[in-house]
């Protein structure tokens, strides 16, 4: 676990070579050594898509969000990325208190790489104001599998990656500010899992419960990750 972004602007994984992280200007940018399945929430293009990049994109609270499709897609142009090959997240949280952790294990390797900001922690279940248009994401999560898995073991890698980071938040007492309840998330968080699927593992992961070896690393990784940046984001 690392917050390598506040003494740096780079990071290339150990674990898995030809994975780099980068701090520029306005965002952190993930490239791969090649493109892998991804299922996301994100902004750009959500759902399932091939990429070999992630931009997670720092807008100021005053962005004007009404149509964060078009912006990101502008974006890669100036970023020199390909649309067609990059998941874009949107963020008002500090990217350099971005919290990295890898680790490998029965058949697989991973990096978990998060940001947060708790400015509108919110609990999942209670009647709130709402609104229909996108606000930039305050806890983004990107969970990079080197590793086989079935579509259904990555939809249950986005429901152990999310109870890891609600587990984080209470961890930490975090709360709703409107009525003080525990909050389970932001109001506007998002989710990357990728796996690259390579042929070289012997193993194809059906499931990723916290009972499954792999499924457990992801919640462990989420969880240590979500702390660290969390605690740290009021710091300079």
């Amino acid at each position: 676990m690392s917050q390598p972004f506040r003494n740096g602007e780079s990071y290339d994984s150990p674990l898995w070579p030809g994975l780099k992280l980068r701090l520029l200007e306005d965002r952190i940018e993930t490239s791969l050594p090649g493109p892998v399945q991804m299922l996301s929430s994100a902004v750009h293009p959500g759902g399932f898509s091939q990429a070999d990049r992630i931009v997670n994109w720092k807008v100021p609270l005053t962005y004007r969000c009404g149509d964060p499709v078009s912006d990101i897609v502008r974006m890669c142009g100036t970023w020199r990325c390909d649309p067609a090959q990059t998941v874009g997240l949107i963020t008002a949280a500090k990217l350099t208190h971005a919290s990295v952790v890898e680790a490998e294990g029965d058949q697989f390797k991973l990096l978990c790489c998060v940001t947060v900001g708790t400015r509108n922690a919110a609990r999942a279940g209670l009647p709130r104001p709402t609104f229909p248009a996108y606000a930039p994401g305050t806890i983004n999560t990107i969970v990079l599998l080197d590793a086989r898995m079935t579509e259904s073991a990555m939809v249950g890698a986005v429901i152990t990656a999310t109870e890891a980071k609600t587990a984080a938040l209470q961890q930490l007492g975090i709360a709703e500010q409107a009525n003080g309840q525990p909050a389970t998330g932001t109001t506007t968080d998002a989710v990357v899992i990728g796996a690259n699927g390579y042929a070289s593992w012997n193993a194809v992961h059906a499931y990723s419960g916290v009972a499954t070896s792999i499924g457990c690393a992801i919640g462990e990784a989420v969880y240590a990750a979500v702390l660290e940046a969390a605690r740290t984001q009021h710091e300079d």
